[in-house]
């Protein structure tokens, strides 16, 4: 099966062009060597890819026949991703909501002045 077709029928990608796109930007690798969109993969392999500002380690368990339901991707394939990857993760979303909640938009006039406020009153 194609490296592209399997991390779409295993749901690291929602559709089959963005894993292929993934593959033309040298982010997946197939036992450390870069992987075009069309290799072949088998059982006992290793990839390695960039998604979500995450580097992640599957190792090929199975080949499906067809895309999978969620909960069946485990029979497939074995996450090797460190726990402290997924930490990162997620103390870079903290770090964005801490900046700025999403949906607001453009800082407003009223909080540029209030930035340039705070910036302003260094009291020596």
């Amino acid at each position: 099966m194609r490296v592209d077709k399997y991390l779409w029928c295993v749901r690291y990608y929602k559709t089959r062009s963005m894993a292929t796109e993934a593959c033309k930007k040298n982010h997946i690798t197939v036992n450390g060597n870069n992987a075009k969109a069309s290799r072949d993969i088998f059982p006992s392999d290793v990839i390695t890819f960039r998604k979500d500002q995450i580097t992640q380690t599957i190792t090929v368990l199975d080949i499906p026949l067809n895309r999978v339901a969620a909960k069946l991707v485990d029979m497939y394939r074995k996450n090797d991703t460190p726990p402290e990857v997924y930490a990162h993760l997620e103390l870079l979303k903290l770090a964005k909501e801490h900046y700025r909640k999403t949906g607001d938009g453009r800082p407003t006039k009223k909080d540029r002045r209030d930035i340039e406020d705070f910036g302003n009153n260094t009291e020596i």
